[in-house]
């Protein structure tokens, strides 16, 4: 399970007295309690290692939009330690589609669903984010759909 590796990160980053990966794990572990929280709030079991895989990404995309501020604002050495938190959790994600395996993967999700259209749009998304949850960039995924439906 994905929070055992996190936990057992945790125990080997405090050994080797890695402070950045420590605080990142860290920071990680804590999220995931949050969100636990949440579904519990709701009647939801803990989260499962799919629906991490989506707090992962989430916590991926707000240092990267962070990254970018901090390149306009000047701040280099706040956007390296943010990029460093990026590669830290990236570690816990499997590996990212080409675009290439996007197009097929899109390709078999609309002739699966049967999409003629942007209505079916939905359909075709929510296939592939149940079968590629942690593997495909969905703002990139949707663009492509949109397009191929659009055509």
């Amino acid at each position: 399970m994905l929070r055992d590796d996190i936990n057992n990160a945790v125990k080997e980053a405090m050994k080797a007295k890695e402070e950045r990966k420590l605080s990142t794990l860290r920071m990680v572990n804590s999220t995931i309690k949050n969100a636990d929280i949440d579904a519990r709030g709701q009647g939801k079991p803990p989260l499962s290692d799919a629906d991490l895989l989506g707090v992962f990404q989430k916590m991926i995309k707000q240092r990267q939009e962070s990254v970018e501020l901090y390149d306009k604002g000047g701040r280099a050495e706040l956007a390296a330690q943010e990029r460093e938190e990026i590669a830290i959790i990236s570690a816990y994600l499997p590996k990212q589609m080409s675009e290439d395996e996007m197009k097929a993967s899109i390709a078999a999700a609309i002739a699966e669903t049967g999409a003629a259209g942007m209505k079916d749009m939905g359909k075709v998304i929510g296939v592939l984010r149940a079968r590629f949850a942690g593997q495909m960039d969905f703002g990139k995924a949707s663009g492509m759909v949109k397009a191929t439906l659009s055509s």
